[in-house]
């Protein structure tokens, strides 16, 4: 496998993750709304679900955002110096 297929199946891979946790909380939000839990504790679990997924697939996210960096660019042809009146 090539570099580019290998990334480019760490990147499905990432983004199928995703869905599956996004699906995933989608269930426990569903479920909150359901249960007889007060309005207290609704609020806590909600606060406590949106820290989690956040923490879940941000870092995920970032990672196929990522710009990729494949070599050092490449210095300026004149000196600053050279450019002061």
């Amino acid at each position: 496998m090539s570099r580019e297929e290998q990334r480019r199946a760490v990147r499905e891979l990432r983004e199928g993750l995703i869905a599956q946790l996004e699906e995933l909380y989608a269930g426990a939000f569903d479920s909150l709304t359901t249960q007889n839990l007060g309005e207290g504790g609704i609020a806590r679990l909600t606060q406590l679900l949106l820290r989690s997924r956040e923490a879940a697939i941000t870092p995920l996210q970032e990672e196929i955002e990522a710009p990729l960096i494949t070599r050092a660019p490449e210095p300026a042809s004149e000196p600053a110096a050279n450019l002061a009146p």
